[in-house]
């Protein structure tokens, strides 16, 4: 099965990182973010991917271009008078990746759109190029199957970062406490599973698949989602970049679920 990824935009919000490189491409332990994902999945089986570039797309290109070096010993040997690489103990995914250049303007639903011919109107895998998680993908699959709908959309809970104020009649303020893992609303997450009449439901370049298709989904009751308990974490600012390389540092990383 095919694993699509969102990789594809400006990543503002971390302008201090994304002005040089795609989102998708800052490093987290000396990876890309990418990577990490492409690891998650590839460790539960699924090595086939499909990057939805966009925004320097060409780094991502040049990144997977030379993937082995960077996972290699290498001898430069010029003493012939030519250049003569070796390369030691050469390690390499099992993966097989196609980047697809899906735009620079282009929105999600748009990027989602633009890689219909390379999913051979099979079930596929989809989500972003900024998120990471210890999802069980086997178990997100199979509710996938059962429930026979179009789409799967992974939930979390990632709760309250302030304090929460509970409001009574006329404004009077009942209680004020700490925030708890209980607050707040379940959001997307990504991780998705998609049936490929999902195209259906995307007109164009323009449209972000967060709004009118999954509204068009939610109306057709053909979206399901599927509740993530464990770890996630986005990475939209530097703040949380840095949270997510301290615990990977740290050798604590949650969703380093391979060996």
């Amino acid at each position: 099965m095919k694993v699509v990824i969102l990789a594809g935009g400006f990543g503002t919000r971390i302008s201090e990182e994304s002005m040089y490189k795609p989102k998708p491409m800052i490093e987290i332990g000396g990876m890309p973010i990418l990577w990490h994902i492409m690891k998650i999945y590839s460790f539960q089986g699924f090595n086939e991917f499909i990057i939805c570039a966009g925004y320097k797309q060409q780094i991502i290109k040049e990144w997977f271009a030379d993937y082995y070096l960077y996972k290699s010993d290498i001898t430069f040997d010029y003493t012939s008078g030519s250049c003569e690489m070796i390369v030691h103990n050469r390690h390499i995914e099992p993966w097989k990746v196609t980047i697809v250049d899906t735009g620079l303007y282009t929105q999600t639903g748009g990027r989602i759109k633009r890689i219909r011919n390379y999913v051979d109107n099979d079930t596929f895998m989809l989500t972003y190029g900024d998120a990471i998680g210890d999802i069980n993908l086997l178990e997100l699959l199979e509710f996938h199957k059962v429930h026979g709908k179009i789409v799967t959309m992974s939930m979390y809970n990632f709760g309250q970062n302030k304090g929460v104020v509970e409001v009574g009649k006329n404004g009077l303020i009942d209680a004020f406490r700490e925030k708890s893992d209980t607050d707040g609303d379940l959001i997307n997450i990504g991780f998705m599973v998609m049936e490929p009449t999902i195209f259906d439901f995307i007109d164009g370049d323009e449209i972000p698949f967060e709004k009118e298709p999954m509204s068009k989904l939610v109306e057709k009751k053909e979206l399901v989602g599927y509740i993530h308990k464990g770890y996630w974490q986005c990475m939209d600012t530097l703040r949380e970049k840095l949270q997510i390389e301290n615990l990977w540092d740290s050798g604590k990383a949650p969703w380093k679920i391979w060996d």
